[in-house]
């Protein structure tokens, strides 16, 4: 009789596992057809961009050399701006203004802005005009540094730190309200 236990508990062994292995199985393929069909819809898509390309370039027709000349030479091309390096020319300040230097530097979690000093003079108590794009604001100067030290008074060469109260961007123009 123990051989015959030993044959039953054998077959129970089998018959567990068999349908666990099963579902194993059915996991792969179902994993190994989704990728799959994912990638057919992609090349699918790719040849469809494909074909639509190729057919607008057949419908497309090629000027000649001299139509190409006229075509350049219509006043609604746009004009090629300065070159890369090149600061973008200045608006004309205001007749009570004068343009002192430039942004090169703003640091949001002080509120403070890198001056480069170009011309003149800036002292503490001066009324300061900051312009650039999306930048519009007058001030009085309250705090300015140089190289880490307090002082009250920058000429032009010099880069500046200085308080602001909005935010300013780089390449704003600092103006002098006289």
């Amino acid at each position: 009789m123990p051989k015959k236990a030993k044959g039953k508990n054998k077959a129970k062994k089998s018959v567990l596992s068999k349908p666990i292995r099963q579902k194993a199985l059915k996991k792969k393929t179902l994993k190994k057809k989704i990728t799959t069909k994912k990638i057919t819809k992609k090349k699918t898509a790719k040849k469809k961009a494909a074909k639509k390309k190729a057919a607008g370039g057949k419908t497309a027709k090629k000027a000649a050399p001299g139509a190409q000349a006229a075509i350049l030479s219509k006043s609604t091309m746009v004009e090629p701006g300065p070159p890369p390096g090149v600061a973008p020319p200045v608006e004309e300040p205001a007749a009570n203004e004068e343009a002192l230097g430039t942004v090169t530097h703003y640091y949001s979690h002080l509120g403070v802005a890198v001056i480069q000093l170009n011309k003149g003079t800036l002292k503490t108590g001066d009324m300061i005009h900051v312009k650039g794009h999306g930048t519009d604001f007058i001030q009085k100067v309250e705090s300015m540094e140089y190289e880490h030290q307090h002082v009250d008074q920058a000429g032009a060469g010099q880069s500046v730190g200085l308080k602001v109260a909005d935010h300013v961007r780089e390449h704003d123009i600092l103006y002098l309200v006289k």
